[in-house]
């Protein structure tokens, strides 16, 4: 038996300190969401995330690149795929089994990620397809139901951490950063949404409500954060489908500085003028510092994946966790060369582009492969 944190309360230990095989055990988990009594758990929704988030990438683009006809394809695609993976998930009925379980609970995060996502979508690119006034009317619906969602994540998970889920000392992973995230992505969307409210009080609120989120998720990762870095450097390097996950790190501190960029776009509309001009004084100043944070978290996730893949990376739903922090990237670095016109920021923004529709479209087709593979195994039995 193992104490808790600085706490009395014990935690049960079968496997042993080594964390190797707790590794495993997380791995195991995760991809046994889709392969148990329910055909998929809450974390191929980051395959929603990920989708959505290259489609919105190219719409902030520093200089856009004529890619906002393949970008809109790509958003009806997140689309499509969150609305199949929701009626398919709400169906299931597992979200109690999946909210016991200290593994699965984590991901419950990425269900109101995918809804925020597809959302910015709506705005950034749906209009081509919709008209601004129906593309806007979606806009709320879905940051609405997201930011309510993601609320409830960022609550209650933690609280379930604190109550019921037991822990090993070697248990902290990325995917403990997935409920805290989504007020953050909720503050980007919901900047989006601040010029349609309405003037005055609404639009104030509002605006102040996604500078809550925003300071709620930032600190809640950081927090986080210093968790995940303890557990790396007190034990084992993490192993097989676990080392995606350390990603998400750079995922939430790239968002963070993507939502200091909206915010302050949109703070003119609503505060008077010194506090805008102060709103933009933080989005330079304080996004630059958080990325560069960021940029240090995403060496060590770089180092550590290729260490991995020397020895062998088997497929997993966390290869996702590669994707929505590579697309952060983008747009808090394309945020920062909008707000300074710095040239390196600016070819930055492409570059990384670049690599993420590399990446995603070598996960897009071993998650195809993998969910074949899942189709065909009934038959073969």
């Amino acid at each position: 038996m193992t104490c808790h944190s600085s706490t009395t309360r014990t935690v049960s230990s079968p496997d042993g300190p080594g964390p190797r095989r707790s590794d495993r055990t997380r791995a195991g988990q995760v991809e046994a969401s889709d392969t148990g009594p329910a055909r998929f758990g809450p974390s191929w929704f980051a395959a929603v995330m990920g989708t959505g988030i290259v489609a919105d990438a190219a719409a902030t683009l520093p200089r856009g690149f004529g890619l906002g006809g393949a970008a809109t394809v790509v958003w009806a695609g997140a689309a499509l795929l969150l609305l199949v993976l929701t009626v398919g998930y709400l169906r299931q009925r597992m979200l109690r089994l999946h909210a016991g379980d200290p593994v699965l609970a984590q991901f419950l995060g990425a269900p109101p990620m995918a809804l925020l996502t597809v959302g910015a979508g709506t705005l950034l690119l749906g209009r081509r397809l919709t008209g601004e006034r129906a593309a806007v009317d979606a806009g709320w619906v879905l940051w609405s139901t997201g930011t309510v969602l993601g609320l409830a994540t960022a609550c209650a998970v933690p609280y379930l951490m604190v109550t019921r889920h037991r822990f090993t000392p070697d248990a902290a992973f990325g995917g403990w950063l997935m409920p805290v995230v989504p007020p953050m992505v909720s503050a980007v969307t919901g900047a989006l949404l601040v010029p349609y409210a309405p003037v005055g009080q609404w639009r104030l609120a509002m605006l102040l409500g996604c500078y809550a989120m925003l300071g709620l998720g930032l600190v809640a990762v950081l927090l986080v954060l210093a968790m995940v870095y303890s557990r790396l450097v007190h034990h084992d390097a993490p192993r097989g489908a676990v080392v995606p996950t350390v990603w998400i790190g750079v995922g939430a501190l790239d968002q963070a500085v993507t939502a200091l960029g909206a915010l302050a776009t949109a703070a003119p509309s609503a505060l008077p003028g010194p506090y805008a001009r102060g709103a933009a004084v933080a989005s330079l100043l304080g996004g630059i510092g958080v990325w560069g944070f960021a940029l240090l978290w995403l060496v060590l996730a770089t180092a550590l994946t290729v260490r991995e893949v020397r020895t062998g990376l088997p497929f997993s739903p966390t290869w996702w966790s590669f994707i929505f922090p590579l697309g952060a990237c983008v747009t808090g670095t394309g945020a920062l060369a909008a707000r300074t016109g710095s040239l390196p920021f600016v070819w930055g923004a492409v570059v990384l582009y670049v690599l993420l529709v590399a990446a995603w479209l070598v996960v897009v087709w071993r998650s195809l492969r993998h969910a074949v593979g899942h189709l065909r195994a009934p038959a073969r039995r």
